[in-house]
């Protein structure tokens, strides 16, 4: 008896998903002979019978179903295997792909990409700025080779970068400014808050909203941002972005009785440590020193 080889197997995958030889045959490119000698080598070797044929289409068998997923399991982890000796064999990446939550500013980011520039003068960078679950959506699925994230998924380790301060702030003319005291949870419910949307696929998180009558969405914290210099509400927006505003009076902050500051840590995590390459590794060290400096200098 032989062994099974990857070729029957993507072809037991095939048959099953295309519904028979002949569409099999064409989505691997191979001619429909090819595609039956597979399968049938492949029972011959298993002693089992996959497939019963219904009018002109191949249907599974309860043994083929239970191979076909074992099957897609075993291709995959075969996949990821050659990908991993593909990317180790790489001296330096071509491209290097990293998402940011946008909590951090993105002057901060640009700042850590012009070092960047300076060692890998030559490799490209992907910037995806995503908000809350986009983030982890983007390095769950391994869109990006690094995220600089608020939250680290399950069965991933992150490294602490810093924390950033989310601060509740309105314009000086703003009504709940002209109330001349403290704010309540009650006060805060009957205007208008600007809350940035959660930018992933099923969008799972929902963060500092206070459950206002009126509440505008947005998609980029710097739309939030101007919104409330309008005075078309208020936000607890990241004090990287609203310093400046502060210092020169165009935002103040609100007077909240608790709660006036939202801490949040931020994380870099690595979609594969293991696999990261010099270009890969050498941002992520950049982003652990610069972040934290240029918070700091706010």
């Amino acid at each position: 008896m032989g062994n099974v080889t990857l070729d029957q197997w993507r072809a037991l995958i095939a048959v099953i998903e295309q519904g028979g030889y002949a569409r099999a045959a064409e989505h691997l490119s191979k001619s429909q002979s090819t595609v039956s000698y597979a399968i049938g080598q492949l029972e011959e070797i298993l002693g089992l019978a996959l497939f019963r044929i219904q009018g002109r289409r191949a249907i599974a068998t309860a043994a083929g179903e239970v191979l076909y997923r074992r099957a897609r399991h075993l291709l995959a982890e075969a996949e990821a295997m050659e990908e991993a000796a593909r990317r180790l064999g790489q001296r330096i990446e071509p491209q290097v792909r990293v998402a940011a939550d946008m909590l951090v500013a993105g002057q901060h980011i640009l700042e850590a990409l012009t070092q960047f520039a300076e060692d890998y003068p030559h490799t490209r960078v992907e910037v995806l700025e995503s908000v809350l679950s986009g983030t982890e959506d983007a390095l769950v699925q391994k869109q990006v080779n690094m995220a600089v994230i608020p939250r680290v998924p399950a069965g991933f380790m992150g490294d602490f970068i810093y924390s950033t301060v989310l601060v509740g702030v309105a314009a000086p003319d703003h009504p709940l400014m002209q109330l001349g005291r403290s704010l309540s949870y009650e006060d805060l419910h009957h205007y208008r808050q600007m809350v940035v949307r959660d930018s992933g696929v099923h969008r799972r998180y929902s963060a500092g909203w206070q459950e206002a009558e009126q509440r505008w969405t947005l998609s980029h914290i710097q739309t939030s941002q101007a919104a409330v210099l309008r005075g078309l509400g208020y936000a607890w927006l990241p004090l990287d972005y609203v310093a400046k505003d502060l210092a020169e009076g165009r935002l103040v902050r609100l007077p909240v009785t608790a709660g006036a500051e939202r801490v949040v840590p931020l994380y870099l995590v690595y979609a594969e440590r293991d696999l990261a390459g010099p270009a890969t590794r050498r941002l992520g060290e950049i982003l652990l020193t610069e972040l934290p400096r240029l918070a700091a200098e706010i």
